[in-house]
């Protein structure tokens, strides 16, 4: 598996050790589960696949809910097929809760629908951020992680800690034991200095690439700003745009600042666990590097 913050790396690594092992790319990024939001996620084009099969990727509409235990199940059935046919499975992606029910079987516990409408009405009540900051003072490490405008991940969290009497993280498994599969857990080390004035061009790419059109195209298939898919950093500040609440270049201002802040959960989440074997994605070839720690694991090419 290869993970990290966005923007550090992780695809190139992937690809190069699919090609390398012979493997299969296996997505863990919630948003490129989405067909067509392809500009602001990075999506890597088929024509740049080297003829790598790659599993998970478009098989949501942008009017579905993306759920961590829904990926988790398709994601074991599909890692499983990739073993059973003798080939690798390469994981890449830096969705934290998603990487974590994945390799550690998170299982959060089920909804309580009394308990789901009660938040959801302080949600209708107080907004977003408002209940964000409730979020913060019960269980400040689930509200770091957390994007402060996602309304359903919040509703959720608040809705375990009331479920459990524990916070959010406490339903979280022990990172000290194997990973599912015994992974072996890659992980690209990317310091604020050297990824921020990275995220930067990144985005402004994008958006030369033409992300304002690509969210438009969404629009008349049903993207919207209360839709999970909607809530996707670049998407929800060009929807802010359209809607006329943002300047065009207030909203890829904002697209920077929310993909920096991104980036700094996804480091810290990333950090506490030790299973993982740091890559310096700054550093000189860090593809080599990545190779390199495999095969210092013991798994030959």
């Amino acid at each position: 598996m290869v993970t990290g913050p966005t923007g550090s790396g992780k695809t190139a690594a992937a690809l190069d050790l699919a090609g390398y092992y012979d493997g299969e790319i296996v997505n863990i990024d919630s948003m490129q589960l989405y067909r067509g939001m392809d500009i602001g996620t990075a999506k890597l084009p088929v024509d740049r696949r080297r003829g790598i099969p790659h599993h998970l990727f478009d098989v949501l509409e942008v009017t579905q809910t993306a759920s961590v235990a829904a990926y988790r199940d398709a994601a074991v059935e599909v890692v499983e097929d990739i073993r059973r046919r003798g080939r690798t499975p390469v994981i890449v992606g830096g969705s934290m809760m998603y990487v974590q029910a994945l390799l550690d079987d998170w299982n959060l516990p089920p909804t309580d629908p009394v308990v789901r409408a009660k938040w959801e009405r302080e949600l209708e009540r107080v907004g977003v951020e408002a209940l964000h900051d409730e979020l913060a003072r019960r269980d400040p490490a689930a509200a770091e992680v957390i994007e402060r405008k996602d309304p359903r991940r919040t509703v959720r969290a608040l809705e375990v800690i009331e479920l459990t009497g524990r916070p959010f993280a406490a339903s979280q498994p022990a990172r000290s034991r194997p990973p599912r599969w015994n992974a072996l857990l890659l992980g690209m080390r990317a310091d604020a200095d050297w990824l921020n004035p990275r995220l930067e061009a990144r985005v402004r790419t994008m958006v030369e690439d033409g992300l304002l059109d690509e969210v438009r195209h969404l629009v008349d298939r049903g993207l919207h700003r209360e839709s999970t898919a909607g809530k996707a950093i670049g998407y929800s500040q060009m929807l802010s745009h359209l809607a006329g609440e943002l300047t065009f270049d207030e909203a890829v201002d904002a697209t920077v600042t929310g993909t920096r802040r991104y980036a700094r959960r996804q480091r810290a989440w990333f950090r506490r666990d030790p299973r993982i074997l740091w890559i310096d994605a700054s550093g000189p070839d860090p593809v080599g590097q990545a190779r390199l720690r495999v095969e210092q694991a013991g798994i030959p090419g």
